[in-house]
């Protein structure tokens, strides 16, 4: 492994519970434990703990913090309340997406933007080219650990540890000073798994005291999760990957994400040309399909209607949780409908599949 690559400061924790590590946009992150497998399912039944401190945090704050973030965005964080969370995207003018991220209000003045990894310095430099007189822009990322512990029994684990009641964090909400184990923390509750969970923010030198305390608390009931479950996870739950389901030649549009979208209430970067992609009608969709033939469908592989090329796999794996391999397909949008029978070249092989809608995993509600 590089040595050029960046650490978290969960890096021996990892190395103590026999992490395989990787190198995952320029850090060191372990992609598996034990199993990917027995780790999708241990959130998916119990709770897991990851490792997410590599994410970026950007904070944005001044008189006209509110009047700015809202013009970055495609989400309206006009309508947050204080210590609400919100997702929405950054778009370039011409409405490709710079990166997908959740927007933290701390007030009318004062918000964090929690950005993807590899999308840090670049998203930096993006704000900071945008921003006016009078605001500041910080990109904050080095004085934060993240430690995500998501699962039904999430909350029960964390409770044992915690001086606040956290049933009374909703979701997508968020308490800024919450103690666990004694530590001041941030805690959120969003969630990137399509369960229950938490999102811990803390200091950096406070993070592998608090990764042993919530094992201990949990006991069986947990375990670590690396990388590959991450991703299993997220697809199963059909949430979307910058680089994959988004990136700059692909729209939030296009991308069916247009309830984040909204076009309605202020100006924002891309607004017009998606304005004008949405009047015009959307050429390409992502649809989401089953295999109906044997076969894996994999990133990127080409899929095909009648012989003639539509478009192409975003994401697909087999999904564990669901028992079946399944798929999320960027494709001409006059194929993208339910029920629609497209095919997908795995290996030299055009193997059937079928558009399908509501197919991917749910929580169950309690």
């Amino acid at each position: 492994m590089s040595d050029s690559l960046k650490r978290t400061p969960l890096y021996e924790i990892h190395q103590r519970y026999g992490g395989k590590m990787i190198d995952f946009g320029g850090w060191e992150l372990p992609v598996q434990y034990a199993s990917i497998i027995q780790e999708h399912h241990m959130v998916r039944e119990k709770a897991g703990i990851f490792d997410v401190s590599h994410m970026g945090e950007i904070e944005v704050t001044g008189e006209k913090a509110e009047g700015f973030v809202r013009y970055l965005m495609t989400n309206d964080v006009t309508r947050l309340k204080d210590k609400q969370v919100q997702y929405t995207l950054m778009c370039y003018p011409d409405g490709g997406v710079v990166d997908d991220l959740l927007v933290y209000r701390f007030s009318q003045q004062h918000y964090l933007l929690v950005v993807n990894a590899s999308n840090t310095e670049k998203d930096y430099q993006w704000i900071l080219s945008h921003a006016p007189e009078g605001i500041q822009v910080a990109n904050v990322s080095d004085q934060y650990a993240q430690i995500a512990v998501q699962g039904p029994k999430a909350q029960e684990i964390l409770q044992k540890i915690s001086d606040t009641d956290l049933s009374q964090i909703r979701f997508f909400w968020f308490e800024p000073q919450v103690k666990l184990a004694g530590i001041q923390c941030m805690v959120s509750r969003t969630g990137y798994t399509g369960e229950d969970g938490f999102e811990i923010y803390l200091p950096a030198a406070e993070a592998a005291e608090l990764w042993e305390r919530i094992m201990e608390a949990g006991g069986e009931d947990i375990g670590p999760a690396g990388l590959g479950a991450r991703d299993t996870l997220r697809f199963e739950a059909k949430l979307p990957l910058y680089g994959q389901e988004l990136g700059p030649d692909i729209t939030p549009l296009e991308a069916v994400l247009g309830h984040f979208v909204k076009l309605d209430s202020g100006d924002f970067i891309g607004r017009d040309a998606l304005l004008k992609q949405r009047d015009e009608g959307i050429k390409r969709s992502l649809a989401e399909f089953e295999m109906i033939g044997r076969g894996i469908p994999r990133s990127h592989y080409e899929v095909y209607k009648n012989g003639e090329k539509i478009g192409y796999v975003t994401s697909g794996a087999y999904a564990p949780t669901l028992g079946k391999p399944m798929g999320l397909a960027l494709i001409e949008s006059r194929w993208s409908e339910p029920g629609e029978d497209i095919d997908i070249m795995i290996r030299s092989k055009l193997i059937p599949a079928r558009v399908t809608r509501g197919a991917f995993y749910k929580r169950p509600q309690k």
